[in-house]
């Protein structure tokens, strides 16, 4: 056994949703790494297209599809033409997402809709409109970005906390009914990471930054490359035999009650 073959995705079609940015530009960077032929979906023109100058900067031929992934018809539409263009599609990482901090209390049912469509009815939307051709070629990888959240609580998320918590589930439940078809259906919780959106609070002194570090018995925030193993570990034949689990990449956080002030 070549395992260096086992990682590989040359041949494969990578489909990322939400990858114009952050930690969905970071993964779909690491599997076009691996050999991957790169499809990228944004919901703004003027973000794809900034996006796609990136990739082509790291010398990767990313092509890059406008739609939104909470419109059903536009979905479809979407994959459709992906798989005219780049080929079928072999893989595809959820990674479409948002978050509103809002206290439960004060949330409009329009704000909790939103999070809801773009965090989970999303995935489902995305899956199902792949898992056909995966069905008729006989494998599939499917990769759902899930959350912390997926597990525990916080104040003021309640709509993504529920989203996400609901994406863990089906992930297991969608991996359940496609795993004897060959297709493996599992999910990336990433822990806190430094990314453009943390920036503003990733500054000694803020509450928020101390907290983290303490926290996390890593010590530091994530790096959006520490993805990039698991991405590729998901995306390929490494992980044939793996469905409907969750591989946290959170420095160990969900693992720890945190540190005492000035314990070592």
């Amino acid at each position: 056994m070549d395992i260096r073959k086992l990682f590989s995705l040359e041949g494969r079609v990578a489909l990322v949703t939400g990858a114009t940015h952050g930690l969905g530009m970071a993964v779909a960077t690491a599997l076009a790494g691996a050999g991957a032929t790169l499809a990228v979906n944004g919901h703004s023109a003027d973000r794809l297209d900034k996006a796609l100058k990136t990739y082509e900067n790291k010398g990767i031929d990313a092509k890059g599809y406008l739609f939104d992934v909470t419109d059903e018809q536009a979905v479809a539409e979407g994959v459709a033409r992906i798989e005219r263009e780049a080929g079928p599609i072999d893989i595809l990482v959820n990674n479409a997402g948002i978050i509103k901090r809002i206290p439960a209390l004060e949330m409009t049912l329009p704000e909790w809709n939103e999070v809801i469509a773009t965090d989970l009815t999303s995935p489902f939307l995305m899956s199902r409109a792949v898992a056909a051709g995966m069905i008729r070629r006989g494998h599939g990888k499917i990769v759902n970005m899930c959350s912390m959240m997926s597990e525990v609580g916080r104040s003021s998320v309640t709509a993504y906390a529920a989203a996400k918590g609901g994406l863990k589930m089906l992930t297991k439940n969608l991996a359940t009914e496609w795993a004897k078809h060959n297709i493996q259906v599992n999910g990336i919780g990433p822990g806190y990471f430094a990314t453009e959106q943390t920036a503003p609070i990733r500054v000694n002194g803020n509450p928020f930054n101390e907290f983290i570090v303490s926290r996390t018995p890593a010590s530091r925030w994530g790096d959006p490359e520490d993805l990039a193993g698991a991405a590729v570990f998901l995306a390929s034949r490494a992980s044939d035999f793996v469905n409907g689990h969750i591989l946290y990449v959170d420095g160990g956080i969900l693992a720890s009650l945190g540190r005492a002030a000035n314990e070592n």
